[in-house]
This record gives C-alpha cells, sequence and structure tokens, in this order.
C-alpha cells in the first residue's frame, strides 16, 4: 500500500482523486493549506465511505509523511507551492494534474506557460522529484461518486520511465479508466491545453464527457 498525499485535497478534484486512490487500497492524507480544512475533507470522503485510510492534514505535513505526492491546486499558486513543499518532496513521485487556465466572463481559456507545461514547471522547481502528469480530464463530481464506473483515458507523461509505469499503473486501478504512455514530460502541455477544450465542450452541451483515444492496441 503506497501513502499518497494530495496538494490540494480539499478541493473538488483532489477530494475525488483522494477518494478513488483510497477505494483502491491506498492510504490517502488529503492536504492543504489550513490544516482543519484538509481533516474536514477526509471528514466528508468518510461519511460516503466509512472506514477508508483516509485523513487530512496541513501541505507541509502531508508532503512530509507521503511515499508519493499529488499536485492539485490552481496555477497561479503552484509556483510558490511547489518551492515551499520541495524538499519534502524530494526522491518522492509527484503527479501534476494542473491545468494552466483562466476564466473570463465564465469561459475557460488556457494560459501559455514559459516553462512549457505545469507538469514542467513543477519539475524545474522541484529537481530531485520524479514528476509525472496525469488525470487531467476527470469530473470531480463522477470521482466523487463511487459507484460510477468512469469510462475514458488518462494520458500519462514523464521522463522517469519507472514512474510513469507506476503512475500508470495506479490509473488502471481505477476501475474502468486506462493509462496511456503520452510520451515524455514536454507532451504535458498538449494534455493540459486540451483539458481546456474539454473543458469548453462540457459546459456547451452540459455534459461531464471523457476522451478515449481509439485506435490503441496496446495503450
Amino acid at each position: 500500500m503506497t501513502t499518497i498525499s494530495i496538494i490540494g485535497g480539499s478541493g473538488p478534484e483532489g477530494r475525488g482523486l483522494g477518494l478513488r486512490f483510497a477505494i483502491a487500497g491506498h492510504s490517502v492524507i488529503l492536504g492543504s493549506r489550513d490544516a482543519e480544512r484538509g481533516r474536514t475533507a477526509a471528514q466528508e470522503l468518510l461519511e460516503i465511505m466509512p472506514g477508508l485510510p483516509i485523513t487530512g492534514a496541513g501541505n507541509q505535513e502531508a508532503a512530509r509523511d507521503s511515499d508519493w505526492v499529488v499536485l492539485s491546486v490552481p496555477f497561479d499558486g503552484l509556483g510558490d507551492t511547489v518551492k515551499a513543499l520541495a524538499p519534502d518532496m524530494a526522491g518522492k513521485i509527484v503527479i501534476s494534474v494542473v491545468a494552466p487556465m483562466e476564466f473570463k466572463d465564465g469561459s475557460p481559456s488556457a494560459v501559455l506557460v514559459p516553462e512549457g507545461s505545469a507538469a514542467e514547471l513543477m519539475a524545474l522547481l522541484a529537481p530531485e522529484s520524479r514528476v509525472v502528469s496525469a488525470f487531467h480530464h476527470v469530473s470531480a463530481r463522477d470521482l466523487m461518486n463511487p459507484e460510477h464506473l468512469i469510462d475514458g483515458d488518462i494520458m500519462v507523461c514523464g521522463d522517469d520511465a519507472d514512474a510513469k509505469a507506476q503512475v500508470m499503473e495506479l490509473t488502471r486501478q481505477v476501475k474502468e479508466l486506462r493509462a496511456v504512455d503520452g510520451g515524455g514530460l514536454a507532451n504535458s502541455s498538449y494534455v493540459e491545453q486540451l483539458t481546456t477544450l474539454l473543458l469548453r465542450i462540457n459546459r456547451l452541451h452540459k455534459s461531464r464527457s471523457m476522451v478515449r483515444l481509439v485506435g490503441l492496441k496496446d495503450a
């Protein structure tokens, strides 16, 4: 069993991923800038499925006490968060689910990142971590419903082959999700921007559609 901390774990996406990872058998720590918010978020998940190995803590404690770290924070606060937690994330697999975007008149637009992508920025600021990007396209609402089977593909990008393989295995542990090797970490920029497009499409059609790649013999 791996202990996975989720930085930004009190937000909808962080809580949803935490719930699914705990269902898959992992110990989960929901991290928040306010430790009490992290503990409250953990309690909310335990009300959905009592007995799961889920706790809450402040971000630094969560990063320190985990084997893996998931970053699920708004892009505008990503740099400061990673700098502060870099020592606690050293040597660990760090998963970026961050999709840089901004909202104008309620409509999302992708934010171009000078470093290439949020994941590459993360790798630059935490060079001793093994950064992989994944889980960008999954609906938080679907994640929070443990009875819902999420049918879709998760593109997993990273330069560390072993870390990427382990994150792909974690992906497969969420029922019905398929892990697709998305290549190197530089490809994260395409996945992050696709997230913005998918959000626009789902708002237009009032849906929660996922990405499914067809024609792949071996993902």
